[in-house]
């Protein structure tokens, strides 16, 4: 499986000969998860984003890479190099583990066991542990911190709650809702007893994962629920007249950002960021980039461990870092789960016809749509947070990793969103409906022929 995975990720990838990649930018949702008897990625779902890290490699970091980054360690990791960060929350942060664990594995799987070893002064040499497992630096964001906004930007965001229920006022919203209430009904006899599963009986693996529970459910009525899944939540993340409901997107956009501009105030010394998060501003970030208008695909929920990547390349090949920053082009490329083959492909952004676009050209667009400080975030959201104070004016223009950049380059830290502060559906998709009847029936517990029964209701967001 691993070698059709990377051959398909090499090979499908278009790359210009005398292309220098000088740094990229990765955002991941987490792998498959569980949602009962506590929250937390599966084996499948650790899996998945260590194949997708390890694709990644493949791509940017190992010796022969088709599109290795200039001067990146092929083999030891190299924290001056490296930025990755994650909320405080156990999904996330396993996520950005195991991405990692495939970025930079253990030394000795990967013909280094040398780096692994280490000789004392009395002559006597030691081996890393776990055949030369490399501790990749994480930042885990606690909700608490400032730096929490670029990666989960929509929580603690009243402004945002708030218009995301507006949505569930809209006259689209309630005619779909009516539209649908039959086709929803049809699915009630084998829904109706969720509300008396036990815990148990809701643990992955058991009664609402099992496969019987999809039996009754064809191709075309699957096709359906999936489609009226993209179309809620992709209504909930965005909408360009109400752009509020995207601010999550807009400030995972002010971060990737950020991080891009750290490779070029630190003059490359910042060769990879990694940020791991959820579904939602995943759409949010769609719809500000206009990606919709690229492929209609972008409608849709990314499957679970997609991953979006923005490269910063020169169209010259060349051995050190540009010193005219005129000469850097930014590409936006997305790749739809973790399957073997699937390809991480570049999309035009912004409406327009090219694959790529000039810093400046980027860096322009991108501010016009992204919020780019946390005061300004504080002011965008009426946030109440600790690290938001009263009559905040949203005037600071320049984000805390940008003030921190030069130390990083000349301290050989890694860059990151802020050094100073920080230390759809998948195959079971019935699932989803699952859930909405779940929480539906333990707040009523009725019949779907009662006219009160609110089909189009949102359940409880899982990441």
């Amino acid at each position: 499986m691993k070698s059709s995975s990377i051959i398909a990720v090499s090979g499908l990838i278009s790359t210009a000969v005398a292309e220098t990649i000088h740094g990229v930018t990765v955002f991941t949702r987490h792998g498959t998860s569980k949602h009962y008897s506590g929250y937390g990625l599966t084996t499948l779902g650790f899996t998945e984003n260590y194949e997708v890290g390890s694709d990644y490699r493949d791509l940017y970091v190992a010796a022969g890479a088709p599109k290795k980054i200039l001067g990146i360690s092929e083999s030891r990791y190299t924290p001056s190099q490296i930025f990755a960060s994650a909320p405080d929350q156990q999904v996330l942060l396993n996520t950005a583990t195991a991405f990692l664990q495939g970025l930079y594995p253990p030394l000795e799987d990967i013909n280094a066991a040398s780096f692994a070893a280490q000789a004392l002064n009395n002559d006597t040499s030691y081996s890393s542990p776990l055949n030369g497992y490399q501790y990749v630096v994480l930042h885990g964001e606690e909700s608490t911190a400032p730096d929490t906004i670029w990666i989960k930007g929509d929580e603690g965001c009243p402004v945002t709650t708030k218009a995301q229920k507006s949505f569930e006022n809209s006259t689209q919203f309630a005619t779909l809702t009516e539209t649908t209430r039959s086709f929803y009904a049809q699915f009630w006899d084998n829904l109706k007893n969720v509300y008396d599963y036990t815990p148990e009986m809701l643990d992955y693996g058991t009664t609402i994962h099992n496969s019987s529970l999809t039996t009754n459910v064809t191709s075309k009525q699957h096709f359906q629920l999936r489609t009226l899944a993209d179309s809620a939540e992709f209504g909930y993340n965005y909408n360009s007249s109400q752009i509020s409901r995207a601010v999550g997107g807009q400030t995972l956009l002010g971060g990737i950002f950020s991080q891009l501009n750290q490779t070029v105030s630190s003059k490359g010394k910042l060769k990879f960021s990694l940020l791991a998060g959820s579904y939602d501003n995943f759409m949010a970030t769609f719809g500000l980039m206009n990606l919709t208008s690229a492929s209609t695909d972008f409608f849709g929920l990314p499957r679970y461990a997609s991953t979006m990547a923005f490269e910063l390349f020169t169209a010259e090949n060349t051995t050190t870092f540009p010193t005219n920053t005129d000469a850097l082009s930014v590409r936006f490329l997305f790749r739809n789960g973790s399957d073997a083959g699937a390809p991480l492909t570049p999309y035009p952004l912004f409406g327009g016809s090219e694959s790529s676009l000039s810093r400046s050209n980027f860096s322009s667009q991108i501010q016009s749509r992204a919020i780019m400080s946390v005061s300004k975030w504080c002011s965008a959201c009426n946030a109440t947070q600790s690290f938001c104070p009263a009559g905040t004016s949203g005037t600071a223009s320049q984000l805390p990793s940008q003030s921190s950049a030069a130390a990083a380059a000349t301290s050989g830290g890694n860059g990151g969103i802020s050094n100073a502060i920080a230390g759809v559906i998948g195959a079971m998709v019935t699932l989803a409906v699952a859930k909405q009847f779940y929480v539906f029936s333990r707040r009523r517990h009725i019949s779907p022929d009662s006219q009160n029964v609110d089909f189009g209701a949102r359940a409880p967001k899982y990441d």
